[in-house]
């Protein structure tokens, strides 16, 4: 995808001045440049471009309010002056993985005073004798080089680089998270009272059994006096009619 159409879809229905953060990583940019950034981002405070093909910032608009550029993994060799020209009060800038030779390629950083932590890892110039020492010496305005300070205390992270996008993206993970264990507890809830209905269902079917098996007991009880008074009493013997007595006189 092009810089120009991510940077429309990133805005998602928001005009420019609405922005504070922008991540672009991993678009391309067009011939090298940047594209679709204008000055209209006025309240921008974070920008990312990491890995689009940028070989110059020559392009980037002038941002007040910018305090944090990432641009690692990129092509980028000079042309700094423009960042100390147009982005004032940056704090932070991230230009690991690009093609920085010389400590004089990094110069015109020295103008911009409210930088405090600056990032090249995987810089060719990270392989020069007493690299830190002189990046110190030349920007002493600097905090943090690579994540650590002139005493190789390591950033803690409100200083760091990824306090702005990584903390968001944390805290959408946690509130994640918190759903799935309501969720989980709700199921849970659900399944006891599942339980105790079903539990109910098999005492109220036993009992109504106890009671429907008395009946038929008693109705069985019932029927057999029934029969014992309809039958004869067993050995006694059937009274003579006298009517049949007298039939017998006759003949």
């Amino acid at each position: 995808m092009d810089m120009k159409k991510r940077v429309s879809l990133e805005l998602r229905h928001r005009s420019p001045t609405e922005v504070q953060e922008l991540v672009l990583d991993n678009c391309r940019s067009g011939e090298g440049k940047i594209e679709g950034i204008t000055a209209e981002f006025s309240n921008l405070e974070l920008l990312s471009l990491i890995n689009v093909g940028l070989t110059s910032v020559a392009d980037i608009p002038k941002l007040d309010k910018l305090k944090k550029l990432e641009l690692s993994d990129n092509r980028i060799s000079g042309g700094l002056e423009v960042l100390a020209e147009r982005l004032v009060n940056l704090t932070h800038l991230n230009l690991s993985g690009n093609k920085f030779k010389d400590i004089s390629t990094l110069e015109p950083l020295k103008k911009l005073p409210q930088l405090k932590s600056l990032d090249l890892f995987n810089c060719e110039v990270t392989n020069l004798a007493d690299y830190r020492e002189s990046i110190f010496k030349l920007l002493p305005q600097l905090t943090y080089l690579d994540g650590y300070d002139i005493d190789d205390c390591e950033a803690s992270d409100s200083d760091g680089e990824g306090d702005g996008v990584e903390d968001e993206e944390e805290g959408e993970s946690e509130d994640f998270e918190e759903e799935e264990e309501e969720e989980d507890e709700e199921d849970v809830v659900a399944e006891d009272d599942d339980e105790e209905e079903d539990s109910g269902d098999d005492e109220d079917g036993e009992v109504n059994g106890d009671v429907d098996s008395e009946d038929d007991d008693e109705d069985e009880d019932e029927e057999e006096e029934d029969d014992e008074d309809s039958s004869p009493v067993k050995g006694e013997k059937r009274k003579r009619d006298p009517d049949d007595e007298d039939d017998e006189d006759d003949d």
